[in-house]
């Protein structure tokens, strides 16, 4: 999308506001400006829309609410950085948002016990018997939600229920469990009602849904987390090396 293509459809019900907001968030996205790029003048996005200075006034309020861009008094308005994630390294949300600086929280969905599917049960290498622990959450960066996080931790690894926080990866490391090395799939998606409303944004947004497996040393599998992360406000990055001319 290029910048001069963020006018509204003026023929649907959406405010215009709201659909300009998500015009510059995908155009953000997709020409990946870096953190601290000046988007134009308020002036120059009411002519490239042609909406008034109070429609862009609200959109631009829209994307600082979501901390997509900030405002600086007299200079214009600047994207904010958003989160990454380094894809060859395994760390938990929490201990990622923190190295960057940025302020986790969750909100949690579920925290109880039960019996694991019968997938559950061959990816986790245990009985179907077995007691596991289910985890849900929304996750947050800075007070925004960002991610949905659903969790599944053979019950053994983990400490009382009510002794996990907001870091999976804390409570396994209190009984000597904390994973070493994993696997992480990777696929572009859209958001259906449920996911939308939970992450803020509009049914059908690109997200990015992770599937995570990690491991013990000795191979002993760890967790099964599926998640569905915004795309306008996370980052994949893989580190590549040895890379050989074919």
């Amino acid at each position: 999308m290029e910048l001069d293509k963020i006018s509204p459809n003026k023929d649907t019900t959406t405010p215009l506001y709201m659909q300009i907001a998500k015009n510059i968030r995908t155009y953000i996205s997709q020409a990946k400006l870096a953190a601290g790029e000046a988007l134009p003048p308020e002036r120059d996005l009411c002519h490239m829309t042609g909406t008034s200075r109070v429609t862009i006034r609200k959109a631009l309020d829209k994307l600082v609410e979501d901390k997509i861009v900030m405002r600086k008094q007299g200079a214009g308005t600047f994207v904010l950085p958003q989160l990454e994630h380094l894809g060859s390294s395994l760390s938990g949300f929490t201990g990622n948002a923190l190295k960057q600086g940025h302020n986790p929280q969750a909100i949690w969905i579920m925290k109880a016990y039960g019996k694991p599917t019968m997938e559950e049960a061959e990816i986790l290498e245990i009985p179907q018997t077995d007691n596991v622990v289910r985890l849900g959450r929304v996750r947050l960066s800075d007070g925004q939600p960002l991610a949905i996080e659903h969790a599944v931790v053979p019950a053994r690894l983990l400490p009382e229920i009510n002794a996990i926080s907001d870091s999976l990866y804390r409570a396994l490391d209190t009984k000597g469990n904390r994973p070493v090395k994993g696997t992480q799939k990777v696929r572009a998606s859209l958001a259906n009602p449920t996911e939308a409303g939970l992450l803020s944004i509009e049914e059908n947004s690109e997200i990015l849904r992770i599937e995570r497996r990690s491991y013990l040393q000795d191979g002993t599998p760890v967790e099964l987390t599926r998640s569905a992360y915004r795309g306008d406000r996370y980052d994949f990055v893989m580190n590549l090396e040895n890379i050989q001319l074919k």
